[in-house]
């Protein structure tokens, strides 16, 4: 069964660190470009950091500098550390395995776990 699942999400302040985790199973994870994906209330999701199978990652411009994309493909996991986050951080975030033949932050992603909720407060 294919499966990807999100932990470590929760609340903190601003300017305060998260780190991101996600288990893969079911499926050959490092043959697949992953990806973190957000989406707050009342938005649309939006990609925020992919990594392709050769460790080449892209981060959208708001992040970059603050997020960095790893993963493990030993373990099969995913990592996202979050640094110095701000209230406009605040979503649920996802994690995603590209179904396409390119990565990139409009690539597209078919398989999504349940996500976890970050919340940053000011």
């Amino acid at each position: 069964q294919v499966q990807l699942v999100e932990s470590g999400g929760g609340s903190v302040q601003a300017g305060g660190s998260l780190r991101l985790s996600c288990a893969a199973s079911g499926f050959t994870f490092s043959r697949f470009c992953m990806g973190w994906f957000r989406q707050a209330p009342g938005k649309e999701r939006e990609a925020v950091a992919v990594i392709a199978r050769n460790g080449w990652t892209n981060y959208e411009d708001s992040v970059e500098g603050r997020f960095t994309l790893s993963q493990d493909k030993v373990q099969k996991a995913l990592y996202l550390q979050m640094n110095n986050l701000k209230p406009e951080d605040t979503a649920m975030y996802y994690c995603a395995a590209g179904v396409g033949g390119t990565c990139s932050l409009r690539a597209r992603f078919g398989v999504w776990g349940q996500g976890t909720q970050v919340t940053v407060s000011s």
